[in-house]
């Protein structure tokens, strides 16, 4: 499918395919963090819009937009992106795109992914960007009112990929009782009973599971009922220049 960005005015948003890795699970003991398969996927689940002009902003913690001071830094042929266009503690960052997915597909329009922030939180939305007219902007609430918060140049303020829509509406949600579908039952007990030797084991020196370090059942996809599809890695591809 396709998605398409239409700058709206000056050079075209900085957007790059998002990477697996994140500074604080490189920061982990042997970067132990990685071996979960789920953050890894989420990591790199689309495109992250980058900063233009480094700045600084501070919220007083009043209501008025004026409670927001962002002092930016000079920066040749950088564009200042944020503002306090709502008030309220919210900075907002301007997409110089318009954005455009194929029939019924939603952007899923948020801050990156297992990527923390001190003192602000990226706020998500959701936009119908097969038909929408409207630029939309990313917006980050202050947590904490008198403390300097510093996005750098090239650092990642948006993360966007689409998502069909009206899926979440399809879904049916129920509960069920385990030991009235044996083979869910049985595939789970057996799991609970590896992983608590498996546990118990990485206590005794020099054990095979000390040795392995991890059990990598999910990761590898290893499972009584073979799943019929499995990654261990996502690798979305660049936006292409306009031609």
């Amino acid at each position: 499918m396709k998605l398409v960005c239409y700058p709206t005015s000056g050079a075209p948003p900085r957007i790059v395919a998002a990477p697996v890795e994140r500074d604080w699970m490189d920061n982990t003991g042997a970067a132990f963090a990685y071996r979960c398969l789920p953050l890894n996927i989420a990591n790199a689940h689309g495109w992250l819009i980058l900063n233009d002009a480094p700045f600084v902003a501070q919220w007083n913690g009043a209501e008025s937009l004026d409670a927001i001071r962002i002092e930016a830094v000079e920066t040749e042929g950088a564009s200042l992106l944020a503002s306090s266009h709502f008030g309220n503690g919210v900075l907002t960052f301007h997409i110089n795109g318009l954005f455009r997915t194929e029939p019924e597909y939603d952007l899923w329009v948020t801050g990156p992914t297992n990527m923390v922030k001190d003192g602000i939180q990226p706020l998500t939305g959701i936009v119908e960007t097969d038909w929408s007219p409207f630029t939309f902007t990313m917006n980050w609430l202050f947590t904490r009112k008198n403390a300097p918060i510093a996005f750098e140049r090239d650092e990642p303020m948006c993360m966007i990929f689409p998502l069909p829509r009206g899926l979440i509406e399809r879904v049916e949600p129920e509960f069920q009782l385990m030991e009235l579908v044996p083979e869910v039952e049985g595939v789970y007990r057996d799991w609970v009973s590896r992983r608590l030797k498996f546990n118990e084991e990485l206590k005794i020196h020099g054990s095979a599971a000390q040795m392995e370090k991890w059990q990598k059942d999910y990761f590898s996809g290893r499972s009584v009922n073979a799943p019929a599809s499995h990654r261990t890695k996502v690798k979305v591809k660049p936006f292409k220049p306009a031609s």
